[in-house]
C-alpha cells in the first residue's frame, strides 16, 4: 500500500514567530528574556515589534535566530521541529515577575492581569483561559524555585490541601505557598522559601487564591 506524501506546509510569517515563543518557553524564558540572554534588545522579539506601524509583517533575522537557539542551547533542527510543531496552537499567556506581582494595579478585581509590565510567552500546556505566567527572581523561594524559573497560575483551577497555590492578599502581598489547610476563616500557608515561617491568612484578608500548575523546572 503506498502512502500518501504528507502535505507541504508553508513557512510564513506566524509560524517562525510562533517557533520563537515555544523556544522561549521551553527554556523558561519570556521571549524579551531569551533576547536578553541571547545579547540582543530586550525588545527583539516582542509581539510589537513584530508588525510594522504600516502593517507589514517583520521577520527575525538568521543572525538573531542563531543567538536565540545558542542562547537556549538548542539546535537549528530543533528549531524546524518547533516551527512544524501544533501544540498548542502557538497560544499565549500573560508573563510578569514575581516581584512585580504585588506592584498596584498589576491585577484587576477578578485576580487577572491588568496595567503595565505584563509580557508574553508561549503556553506549553494546554489550561484555560484565567492562566497567567509569573517569573521569579532572586533565591527568596528557595528550594522550590529557582532564579530564572517560570511558573504558570490558573485562577480557574480547583485547588485542594497540598496544592502550591499564590495568594494576594488586602494589602498587595503576593505570597507562594503550600496551602496546609483551609476553612471558611483562614488559609494555613507553609511559605515556599526556606527562610519564611507558616503563615495563617485570614480569609476577609484574601483578595484572591490560584494554583501553580506548571513550573519550568
Amino acid at each position: 500500500m503506498v502512502k500518501q506524501a504528507k502535505a507541504q506546509r508553508m513557512l510564513t510569517h506566524d509560524r517562525i514567530w510562533a517557533a520563537l515563543d515555544r523556544l522561549a518557553a521551553r527554556a523558561g524564558l519570556s521571549p524579551s528574556g531569551l533576547a536578553k540572554r541571547a545579547g540582543l534588545d530586550p525588545t527583539t522579539f516582542n509581539k510589537s515589534k513584530r508588525v510594522t506601524s504600516d502593517g507589514r509583517e517583520r521577520w527575525p533575522s538568521t543572525e538573531s535566530i542563531a543567538k536565540a537557539l545558542a542562547a537556549a542551547d538548542s539546535s537549528i533542527d530543533s528549531f524546524a521541529r518547533l516551527i512544524d510543531e501544533d501544540s498548542g496552537n502557538g497560544r499565549t499567556v500573560p508573563l510578569l515577575g514575581f516581584a512585580l506581582a504585588s506592584a498596584n494595579g498589576a491585577f484587576d478585581e477578578q485576580g487577572l492581569p491588568s496595567g503595565k509590565g505584563w509580557s508574553e510567552i508561549a503556553l506549553p500546556v494546554a489550561e484555560d483561559s484565567s492562566t497567567f505566567a509569573l517569573a521569579i527572581s532572586g533565591d527568596a523561594l528557595l528550594p522550590a524555585y529557582r532564579d530564572g524559573d517560570v511558573i504558570l497560575v490558573s485562577r480557574g483551577a480547583p485547588i485542594r490541601r497540598g496544592d502550591r497555590v499564590v495568594v494576594k492578599i488586602g494589602t498587595g502581598e503576593v505570597i507562594a505557598a503550600t496551602l496546609k489547610r483551609r476553612t471558611a476563616k483562614a488559609l494555613e500557608l507553609l511559605p515556599l522559601g526556606a527562610t519564611q515561617a507558616e503563615r495563617t491568612v485570614m480569609a476577609s484578608e484574601v483578595a484572591w487564591i490560584a494554583r501553580i500548575v506548571w513550573a519550568s523546572q
